[in-house]
């Protein structure tokens, strides 16, 4: 062979397209066919002093020393194949792409650098005839381009190895086809598949014989299994995008490390799917009826921490044909028709005779082991002298992917010789473990416990700590629970834990850093924390900080203040509160539960969580009440009331809300007492009760005067505007409306003035003004944008729909109403009176305008726009010229 250029290496990858289905139909002639299309591949690649290493199969690895050689063997080749004569097979069309990367080729007349994945990644994403670049062979390109070609930006696009974006480029050139159809890329399906931080190595067998699997028609449920560490969520997510393509609604990954309870899977796998609540109907109900005509695959991760969901997985496997399950876990589900797959170590170098340092890059174990040590010091190498003992380290923790990235983290500062050592001392469980854990398991424990008897006293506390965090964890958080007596070094810890490979570190959304933990090694954290009696300690501490920190956030719930500062705060921390909630439930501790339910029920009223603070408040509301803290209890009663109210459970709320009045008393609050008097007021109007709804809002107009509540003024004022109209006074509606809306405007939020701004452009709607009505609904979606709430949002879109009927413009009247509708659903929210009425009669028109028919297509149409879609479709209909005639120029 000759000599394979090493140093900075241009690759070029080919395959045939469809050929499967060409071997099928003829193998013999597929055969001859395959060898001249090699022959052809190979003179032409040597032509341009390349170099072709590797056939398999039907597809071809060259590699070359410089990028313009490359390039013309791809194109030279790609005309030769495109002009030959293939006989009764067919056309033979071959799809190539290029990549380029540091290598080095092994004794074996391979290479093993990270290009190569990546650019097998890139083919696959390409057509029969088209030649692909990454960015990396477009920079050594520039002015080296073949003859006659040019380059198109395809733009950037994730690929299957789930790393960052490539930007792809297109060779073009005169004599080969210049357009296809778009990328084969991760894009192309709907999908959450998270980007990786480092590449997948080896596996190529597993996820072969996993996909395989996946593939299969009677296979609805595959169980990854095996104990912690053995890469099983790497696998499956990776399998996930090598399946991709075979599911026409995508792939969607469910993490479930965080949850302990079974109960709130369903939320996790909706929270997925982006299926949102819908007020009174189970999440159970609703994911079923969602799921049910969707073809998709479902990735489960970590479903040992919640077995008891199993059940549910059978229910929407029986509910859903089209849905498949790949589930990884400790232990099998046990559901019917579960088909299992234990996930086997990495492939390990063999113990006698030692093997030498060329010889070990073929083994799985140690290619991890190499890349992982480099990760952490770039000039790490495997040499004869310590090849053995990389080799012994890898059997010693028997090729498991988290144990061996722990030992490889250590390459700081102990050779692998020295780090052998150790393992010598501290593995004692590979031959033989405890007689109640299996002993991977146990293999594993030591393994983390070997890291974590390499800390210090001081550094071993705060990891045990760090394990109550669910999620993610701030700095500041970490210091208030792990080290309220000040005598740990928070940041030098969190940094040498970091280097042990025992917490992760992600930036965030505020650009601080957050720590977390896999979960196997909080696993193992949670243990210590026990075996130092500290668990309850550390837990009531962890809660009392998260209840302060709500508190803290919003020191006044009754609005003097902006809210959106307030839930932009809480929402990185809602893992955690959620914590708290349990361990305060779960230990009695009904007085921080009352307070943190309370703390959280802005955010789950404005940001969608409506069915899990409603959950919440009213497990909080079950416990014996204490007569000494009345305060707790008063607004834990007028926040359940408040949400009940939006859910469609009018008669609940109203039963809450009176029911807050005499805590609020109790309390000597008035503030409180008016807010909630406010609060039922709003539930008369909605229910018609307008004198009783005006005599408690004139009482809270009254009460608020002169104060620092300007927004409960505006929200009485507001009120009496809706009740004015309803009482057929359309010009006090109008003035009174004005008012409330400039109050809203003076105060902390003037977001919330959309009520208002709303209500007049349905009275100008009403009264046949539609310019009036346009210029009130584009200011109140302005101020919606700035609330961030989808199902004021919701409101919203129906508020422009009413005005689209107006116009007669019908198709996007039946498409706005549509997803407005579906948008309140999934917010397990509803429309409310005295809107609603209009917003039926509005409906009702479009409907029998269109007919059942086109109205039934025009509302499919609607359901399936994005928010962003919907929103500009209103925008559009706020355009209109209200004499008419722009109806089909907004059908989508």
């Amino acid at each position: 062979m000759t000599d394979l250029p090493s140093g900075t290496v241009t690759f070029l990858f080919t395959d045939i397209e469809g050929s499967t289905a060409l071997w099928e139909r003829d193998r013999q002639v597929m055969g001859a066919a395959v060898a001249r299309h090699l022959a052809i591949l190979h003179n032409l690649i040597a032509a341009h002093d390349g170099v072709l290493f590797k056939t398999v199969g039907d597809g071809t690895q060259a590699a070359f020393a410089s990028a313009e050689a490359a390039l013309r063997a791809a194109v030279a080749s790609q005309r030769a194949l495109l002009a030959e004569d293939w006989g009764e097979i067919g056309p033979l069309t071959v799809r190539m792409a290029l990549h380029a990367g540091e290598a080095i080729p092994d004794i074996r007349g391979d290479y093993l650098a990270a290009p190569l994945n990546r650019l097998a990644r890139l083919l696959s994403t390409g057509y029969g005839g088209q030649i692909l670049l990454s960015q990396t062979v477009q920079q050594l390109s520039r002015g080296a381009l073949p003859a006659g070609s040019e380059l198109r930006d395809l733009g950037e696009h994730r690929l299957r190895d789930l790393l960052e974006p490539e930007r792809v480029y297109q060779l073009r050139h005169p004599d080969l086809p210049a357009e296809f159809p778009p990328l084969k890329s991760l894009e192309h399906r709907p999908n959450n598949l998270p980007l990786q931080p480092t590449p997948f190595l080896g596996r190529e067998q597993e996820v072969e014989q996993v996909v395989a699997l996946v593939r299969r028609p009677d296979v609805r449920l595959l169980t990854l299994t095996g104990p912690g560490g053995t890469g099983k969520t790497r696998l499956g997510l990776q399998v996930g995008a090598e399946v991709l393509e075979d599911f026409a609604d995508g792939v969607f990954f469910v993490p479930l490390a965080p949850l302990t309870d079974p109960e709130l899977v369903p939320s996790a796998i909706a929270e997925a799917l982006e299926v949102r609540e819908e007020g009174g109907r189970p999440l159970r109900e609703r994911l079923l009826d969602v799921l049910a005509g969707k073809q998709l695959l479902v990735v489960l991760d970590n479903v040992e921490h919640v077995v008891g969901a199993a059940p549910f997985v059978g229910e929407l496997l029986s509910a859903a044909p089209g849905l498949k399950v790949l589930a990884t876990s400790r232990v099998p589900l046990r559901l019917r028709g579960e088909q299992e797959y234990a996930v086997p170590t990495l492939t390990l170098p063999r113990r006698k005779p030692p093997p030498t340092a060329e010889q070990l890059t073929q083994y799985e174990a140690v290619r991890l082991f190499i890349a992982r040590a480099q990760a952490v010091k770039a000039d790490f190498t495997v040499s004869n002298e310590t090849a053995p003992a990389v080799a012994e380290i890898c059997h010693r923790l028997d090729g498991l992917p988290l144990a061996i990235e722990l030992a490889a983290a250590r390459v700081r500062m102990l050779s692998p010789q020295a780090m052998l050592a150790r393992l010598e001392h501290r593995l004692p469980l590979l031959t033989g473990g405890a007689r109640d854990a299996p002993a991977r398991q146990q293999t594993l424990r030591n393994t983390i416990a070997w890291s974590y008897d390499l800390l210090s006293p001081e550094e071993k506390a705060l990891f045990r700590r760090l394990a109550v965090f669910a999620g993610r964890a701030s700095f500041e958080a970490i210091e208030a629970v792990a080290n309220s007596d000040g005598d740990l070094d928070v940041f030098g810890g969190i940094e040498r834990l970091l280097e042990h490979s025992l917490i992760r570190q992600e930036e965030g959304p505020d650009g601080e850093p957050r720590f977390w933990m896999l979960e196997t090694v909080r696993e193992f954290g949670v243990e210590q924390l026990e075996v130092h009696g500290e668990e309850t300690t550390t837990r009531d501490r962890h809660a009392g900080y998260f209840l302060a920190l709500l508190e803290r956030a919003d020191p006044d719930v009754f609005g003097s203040g902006s809210l959106q500062p307030v839930l932009d705060a809480i929402e990185p921390e809602h893992d955690n509160a959620g914590a708290a909630l349990r361990w305060s439930w779960e230990t009695g501790d009904h007085d921080t539960l009352l307070r943190l339910a309370g703390a959280l029920a802005w955010f789950w009223y404005y940001r969608g969580y409506l069915n899990e603070g409603q959950r919440w408040l009213s497990q909080a509301l079950e416990t014996p009440a204490d007569p000494a803290a009345p305060r707790p209890r008063a607004w834990a009663l007028t926040a359940s009331g408040l949400i009940a109210s939006v859910s469609g459970e009018p008669e609940r709320a109203a039963e809450l809300l009176t029911a807050s009045f005499d805590w609020w008393e109790r309390s000597s609050e008035a503030v409180g007492h008016a807010v909630a008097r406010g609060l039922l007021g709003g539930l008369r109007v909605s229910q018609g009760q307008y004198d009783e709804a005006a005599a408690l809002f004139l009482g809270n107009e009254a009460f608020f005067q002169g104060g620092a509540y300007e927004i409960w003024i505006a929200h009485a004022r507001f009120h009496l505007g809706v009740i004015a109209w309803m009482q057929g006074d359309e010009d006090r509606a109008r003035s009174v409306l004005r008012d409330a809306a400039e109050h809203f405007d003076r105060s902390e939020d003037p977001a919330h003035a959309s009520d208002s701004l709303r209500y007049l452009g349905l009275i100008a709607c009403a009264a046949g003004d539609l310019d009036e009505a346009a210029r009130w609904f584009r200011e109140m979606l302005t101020r919606l944008h700035q609330q961030r709430s989808r199902r004021a949002l919701a409101v919203g879109l129906a508020d422009v729909a009413t005005l689209a009927a107006a116009h007669e413009a019908w198709h996007p009247a039946a498409q706005l109403f549509a997803k407005a509708e579906a948008l309140l659903q999934d917010e397990g929210a509803a429309f409310t009176l005295p809107a609603r009425d209009h917003y039926e009669r509005a409906h009702v028109r479009a409907r029998d305008a269109l007919g059942e028919d086109v109205y039934h297509a025009a509302a499919d149409a609607g359901r399936s726009l994005t928010l962003e879609q919907a929103l500009s479709e209103a925008e559009a209909v706020l355009e209109l010229d209200h004499n008419g005639g722009a109806d089909t120029a907004l059908v989508l």
